[in-house]
């Protein structure tokens, strides 16, 4: 018992204070329950989590340190209180199930678009697998399986990185998500940003002779166009950003119609690829 209770003391005098991840110095500092502090030559701070996955021990990376700031209330003296201070805080239990949450999803997302880049069809066990891990994710931060899955979507490398266990750069990418999901101009860049990138697109297919290209990203567009029905705000925000969305005059039409009439989306492969 006693050596057990010495392993709790030891640790816990290990423990990091706010001070010391403010001010370490770059290498890895340990914390407690397998949670460290890693300090890059630039400064940078992140969490690491070290935990044993499928019988072999991994480091997780958790995000930037003050995504979970360290409790100020945590004194750097082990004597003083001793039994409540040696249990495990909330900040090591948010990590280490965010990080299960964080990879059992991309676990799930990697296994269905492997199995479409391979032709093969979701089955109904990805199907439940990836609702559950949804569920997971968003009972820590409602919408996180959204946003992430929306940056894995825009980058591919990301989800790959996430499903190895590779957590800190999936992280930052949510984050940026949430950011575009929630702020409207943000999400108004991301809008015009995405538009133009898929009309050049467009063009592109179109002058190659490429049909199908053509044709699905035509598609692509047309729903963006029509969303917008559905988002009363950003559509607003986007009126005074028409010349940027290829809207040369105006019918008095909503946005979203100005954006399927100008740019021929209703035409579709007809515009004169052929059939």
């Amino acid at each position: 018992m006693w050596d057990l209770m010495w392993g709790f003391i030891a640790e816990f005098q290990m423990a990091l204070t706010t001070l010391k991840v403010k001010h370490a110095g770059p290498g890895r500092h340990a914390d407690m329950h397998g949670l460290y502090l890693l300090v890059r030559d630039s400064g940078a701070r992140s969490w690491v989590l070290r935990m044993q996955h499928a019988g072999r021990r991994r480091d997780f990376g958790l995000g930037p340190a003050q995504d979970v700031p360290l409790p100020e209330q945590r004194s750097p003296k082990p004597t003083r209180h001793l039994p409540e201070r040696v249990k495990p805080t909330p900040r090591p239990r948010l990590l280490y199930a965010r990080g299960e949450a964080l990879l059992r999803h991309a676990q799930a997302v990697d296994a269905i678009f492997t199995g479409h880049d391979n032709g093969l069809a979701t089955t109904q066990e990805q199907t439940q697998e990836l609702k559950k891990a949804r569920a997971a994710l968003d009972a820590l931060r409602p919408g996180a399986s959204l946003d992430m899955e929306a940056a894995f979507q825009g980058d591919r490398t990301l989800l790959g990185e996430a499903a190895g266990g590779k957590l800190t750069r999936a992280v930052q990418a949510m984050q940026l998500e949430t950011e575009i999901r929630t702020d409207p101009t943000l999400r108004a860049d991301r809008f015009v940003e995405r538009w133009q990138q898929l009309d050049r697109q467009s063009h592109i297919a179109y002058a190659d002779g490429r049909r199908d290209d053509y044709t699905a990203i035509q598609k692509n567009m047309r729903t963006m166009a029509e969303g917008l029905s559905r988002d009363p705000q950003l559509e607003s925000l986007l009126a005074i950003r028409k010349q940027e969305l290829g809207i040369a005059f105006s019918s008095g039409r909503s946005l979203g119609a100005e954006l399927v009439f100008n740019h021929a989306l209703d035409l579709g492969i007809g515009r004169g690829l052929g059939r």
